[in-house]
């Protein structure tokens, strides 16, 4: 009677929501329930909503507290000491029995809403009785008052709480495992299980729009979450009005589900004019204007992009007039100050009233599927013609989620973005993940400004910084030793982090560097270390709900060329040579569904994966295949600080020849093999031509520009 009173009551007050319950096959077999920790009424609601007899272990200190003594008449507790042994071992014989016992392997609940710590000892307990593991998502609870997320979120009184029920797994271990390794594995794969379970109970099935709608409810329409160089702080609210603002503006301009370019920088006008258009059923495609005015209208043409949206401030700063003289031949150049000017007070006061309101807000869009395109975005070019890549909503947003499950982001987090917004990286995790996260959010125009970014992370207290090799070694040039004090993650991306940037980061910064590693094509990351798994050298483990296949190369062992396939994959390539025809990913070893990422890799028993060099990027010299990156960081450990560029061209006696292109003065190749030398590395590996040049081509993502590498005087 009690438990159905509860069961009306919570129902009611908290409008819980249970989902899976047919996963709960599972009659008299001992089963082990684990389950996040969200908040005080996390036993109250697994209880009263999960059919069966539940017992909870609890710390026996815990439970001698008077509110576990509260309860305890009405929830069944096994009191434990982790610590004792006898303790465990009379878990396991209660679960053996064909108990039901419920453990949150976090033991304790959550202070930042994301998953913390997993502790090893539910694992070695499930390992031991063999039995059932049942994941359990519990949601909302973490917003209410019964939480400890105080000064965190904005806490109700009664949030809507949902429980999630995942299909049950197990844990098999090596029997050859033992002692300490053994306690280790079982804690990985139990950890494994609970990041799995963050993401695939994830809400993922809306749009950008409807995401950042969610947000606003959360953390409350005055919370500030984005700003830029102007210095003015704008809430959920001010961003959305903006939004509709200028999506009634544009929606006169353009057509519905065309794909409209926009060429600005990262700013407040940015995020406005990218929802604005997804508001009104557009797909905003991004172009970088750092390429030069044949890229951007290449770009154009690959996308069949007839209007450009952009500012004539903009324009100026950037000093990109004939860039856009030369563009407006071909497109229709539309500017936000013109757009702005025709809008009346009216105009304005009704963006106001109708932002307020979820459904009015989304109407105009209402069409627009989770499956249906959110972005274009254009693969860098650094080896030959940038192809448009087009990411549906649930592509973002399930790249959020795995990305979320694996790393503690909170609403009290400032991200400093100084990545474009064209850039894959800069526009899912620095700033698509913080505006539906509730974290602020500030955009820095360049990335490249490396005197002022170190001042603008002293200034706003930054926490989360992203970034590459290239501009996190320049940023520590630069900066005082005290100006990162307030990060407190760095994440690299898109070329491989050096090892002296990252030991430099972390004794002169206090801060650890952690590499990822991703593609365009995959929203973009596929892998990451983060703070509670971290291998440094390698780009991280697989993101959850992602899976890799390894493709052997002839000539190189212990290592293969990466296939991906997962939720995050795009929904296909556009061509320059078939302008708006959609090419779904495809790859002849697996099939449909998979992308062919390019680049050799090599992944450890523990699952971390190390990026050997592209497939493109490796030269077969005197039939050993020699990685083009590998000589680069040979290079850059032969002369620090400094870039570098190896291509291969082909040679008659030994199939292809290396060529140093290097921004050192008087390189000498006997300094090189010095370095190879003391690395114990072969001179296959030195290149016999070293071109010094004053400065090397480098893409707006910080990457080399080999395309116009190959370009450079000594070529010939």
């Amino acid at each position: 009677m009690l438990n159905k009173t509860l069961r009306w009551l919570l129902g009611k007050v908290f409008q819980v929501e249970v989902h899976g319950l047919k996963n709960l096959n599972h009659q008299n077999e001992p089963t082990l329930f684990i389950s996040n920790h969200t908040s005080f009424l996390d036993a109250v609601l697994l209880q009263t909503f999960i059919p069966g007899k539940l017992t909870f272990a609890v710390n026996s200190e815990i439970a001698n507290r008077w509110y576990a003594r509260l309860v305890h008449p009405f929830i069944a507790l096994f009191p434990m000491n982790p610590a004792n042994t006898l303790s465990l071992r009379a878990l396991i014989q209660r679960i053996k029995q064909g108990g039901q016992v419920v453990i949150f392997p976090e033991g304790r609940i959550t202070i930042n809403g994301s998953l913390m710590k997993v502790y090893p000892g539910p694992g070695l307990v499930a390992q031991y009785t063999q039995a059932k593991i049942i994941p359990i998502r519990i949601n909302g609870a973490q917003y209410s008052y019964f939480s400890r997320m105080k000064g965190r979120v904005k806490r109700r009184c009664f949030p809507k709480i949902t429980l999630t029920v995942l299909p049950p797994n197990k844990i098999k271990l090596d029997e050859s495992l033992c002692g300490r390794n053994r306690r280790i594995a079982a804690g990985k794969m139990l950890s494994d299980m609970m990041t799995e379970m963050m993401f695939e109970s994830t809400e993922r099935n809306k749009t950008l729009l409807q995401t950042l709608l969610d947000a606003r409810k959360i953390q409350g329409g005055k919370h500030i979450i984005a700003e830029d160089i102007e210095r003015k702080p704008q809430t959920y609210h001010q961003i959305l009005t903006k939004t509709v603002a200028l999506g009634n503006a544009l929606s006169r301009l353009t057509e519905q589900r065309e794909n409209v370019g926009i060429l600005l920088p990262n700013s407040i006008a940015n995020i406005a004019t990218f929802l604005a258009l997804q508001q009104q059923g557009r797909v905003p495609a991004m172009l970088n204007f750092s390429i030069g005015v044949k890229g951007i209208i290449s770009a154009c043409e690959t996308a069949d992009i007839k209007r450009v949206i952009t500012s004539r401030h903009f324009v100026k700063k950037g000093k990109l007039e004939d860039i856009i003289k030369r563009l407006a031949k071909q497109v229709n150049v539309l500017y936000l100050e013109d757009v702005a000017k025709n809008m009346t007070h009216l105009d304005k006061l009704t963006a106001l009233f109708v932002s307020r309101f979820d459904s009015l807000t989304l109407k105009p869009s209402q069409a627009i599927k989770p499956d249906d395109p959110a972005v274009i975005l254009f693969t860098s070019g650094s080896e030959g013609t940038p192809k448009g890549v087009v990411l549906s909503h649930k592509n973002l947003l399930c790249n959020q989620a795995q990305l979320a499950a694996r790393v503690d982001f909170n609403s009290l987090d400032i991200v400093l973005n100084a990545l474009p917004m064209f850039h894959s990286f800069g526009l899912t995790a620095a700033t698509l993940l913080p505006l539906s996260s509730g974290m602020r959010v500030f955009l820095y125009p360049s990335p490249m400004h490396y005197r002022i970014i170190p001042e603008i992370a002293y200034d706003i207290n930054a926490t989360l910084l992203f970034g590459t090799n290239t501009f996190l070694s320049g940023y520590a040039r630069y900066a005082h030793d005290y100006d990162f004090s307030s990060l407190r993650y760095v994440f690299a991306g898109a070329e491989k982090l050096k090892p002296d940037v990252r030991q430099d980061w972390e004794s002169r910064f206090g801060v650890k560097v952690f590499e990822g590693y991703g593609a365009t094509e995959t929203s973009p990351v596929i892998a990451a270390n983060g703070p509670m798994e971290n291998q440094a050298g390698s780009v991280g483990r697989a993101l959850p709900g992602i899976k890799t296949c390894l493709i052997p190369v002839e000539g190189i062992h212990d290592a293969g060329r990466l296939l991906v396939s997962g939720p995050n994959v795009m929904q296909g390539y556009l061509l320059h040579d078939n302008p708006g025809k959609l090419v779904p990913p495809y790859s002849k070893e697996k099939g449909a569904g998979w992308h062919d990422t390019g680049d050799i890799v090599s992944i450890n028993a523990d699952g971390y994966i190390t990026i050997e060099g592209r497939a493109k990027r490796f030269a077969k010299i005197a039939g050993e295949m020699v990685s083009l990156s590998a000589v680069e960081s040979l290079a850059s450990r032969a002369w620090p600080d400094i870039l570098h560029a190896v291509i291969a061209i082909a040679d008659e006696k030994k199939g292809e020849q290396l060529i140093l292109f290097t921004e050192q003065p008087n390189a000498k190749r006997s300094e090189l093999l010095a370095q190879a030398k003391a690395d114990g590395i072969s001179e296959i590996n030195v290149p016999r031509k070293i071109i010094r040049v004053k400065s090397l081509p480098v893409l707006g993502t910080g990457k080399i520009d080999y395309a116009n590498v190959k370009t450079l005087p000594g070529m010939l």
